[in-house]
């Protein structure tokens, strides 16, 4: 099925101040960053996770451990995936009685954060897991809610919201797409 762009609905100015944004909300809900660490989903919100970081860094001085999440084998559907992807999980950090805040890019159904939420629970038992996604674009189909979010991009259920950073796609943007032709 081919999209095409609908809108871009943050550039690289605006997905910056959002990470600023969140980093400062971070430091105000959790009363500085003792006992924080950081855990991205491979690969954009693993990436969004060391920006995250970054920012944290230089409004504390201090380093917050970051690693990465890879849920290929945690999600409900993987059976019916023909060759799920795999990548390396990295957690770097001891999760027990951390608060651990997942980030990820897009939150949409709710199914990628239950199955980050399955990964860290591998690693040990945290004292909070929070989360921080870049876009919100809403049609939650599991009872599961972001702490910090970016933007809110309200979306019907056929489009599709692209994320693309510059580790990954050589620049930062958010888009949304529709289905070409026919609708």
């Amino acid at each position: 099925m081919a999209y095409r762009t609908k809108a871009e609905v943050m550039d690289s100015v605006a997905i910056d101040r959002a990470l600023t944004r969140i980093a400062h909300e971070v430091l105000e809900a959790n009363k500085g960053c003792e006992g924080l660490a950081l855990a991205g989903i491979v690969t954009r919100g693993a990436h969004l996770a060391v920006r995250l970081a970054e920012r944290i860094r230089a409004i504390e001085g201090v380093a917050v451990p970051v690693g990465s999440i890879d849920i290929s084998f945690y999600r409900d559907d993987v059976a019916t995936r023909l060759a799920p992807e795999v990548r390396r999980t990295d957690i770097p950090f001891d999760v027990e009685g951390r608060t651990i805040v997942v980030v990820d890019d897009v939150l949409f159904t709710g199914r990628t954060i239950r199955a980050a939420m399955d990964a860290i629970m591998d690693y040990g038992r945290p004292r909070t897991i929070q989360l921080a996604v870049l876009v919100d674009r809403g049609h939650r189909e599991l009872p599961i809610r972001a702490d910090y979010v970016g933007k809110n991009v309200p979306t019907a259920g056929r489009e599709r919201v692209k994320v693309s950073l510059s580790e990954t796609d050589g620049r930062d943007s958010v888009e949304i797409l529709e289905q070409d032709g026919g609708e």
